[in-house]
C-alpha cells in the first residue's frame, strides 16, 4: 500500500498488516473536538510538547486511520501491534504529524490570504 505524502499521508504496518494514515481535514477537526483546541494552531502546540500519552497516540493513530478510510475506533487501535512497541507507536505518530504540519517547530497552516 502505497503512500502519497504530497496529501499528508504515511504508511505504517499495524497487526503485521500494511495500512494508510492521513489526518484529512475531519480527521483533524475529530482531533481539535477531541482535545477542545480552539485551532489547528492549538492543536500543533499540543502535540509539539513532545510529552505524548498512550491515550494520545491511541486517537491520533485512529484519526489517521479513519481519515484513509478505515472504520476503526480508537479502542481497536489500542488492542492493535507494531513493531519496537510504544516506541513503534510513538515514531508513527510523529511521521503522521510532520506528514501532516511539517517538521518539527513549524506552523500549522492558517487560512489567512
Amino acid at each position: 500500500m502505497s503512500a502519497n505524502r504530497r496529501r499528508g499521508e504515511i504508511s505504517a504496518e499495524l497487526d503485521g498488516r500494511p495500512r494508510r494514515l492521513c489526518l484529512t481535514l475531519g480527521a483533524l477537526a475529530e482531533l481539535e473536538a477531541t482535545y477542545a483546541a480552539d485551532d489547528l494552531t492549538a492543536l500543533v502546540e499540543r502535540f509539539s510538547a513532545g510529552r505524548l500519552s498512550a491515550l494520545d497516540m491511541m486517537r491520533v493513530i485512529g484519526a489517521g486511520l479513519r481519515g484513509a478510510g478505515e472504520d476503526v475506533d480508537d479502542e481497536a487501535v489500542g488492542t492493535m501491534q507494531c513493531d519496537n512497541g510504544a516506541a513503534g507507536f510513538a515514531a508513527m505518530v510523529s511521521e503522521l504529524l510532520v506528514a501532516t504540519f511539517g517538521s518539527a517547530g513549524g506552523q500549522a497552516p492558517t487560512s489567512n490570504p
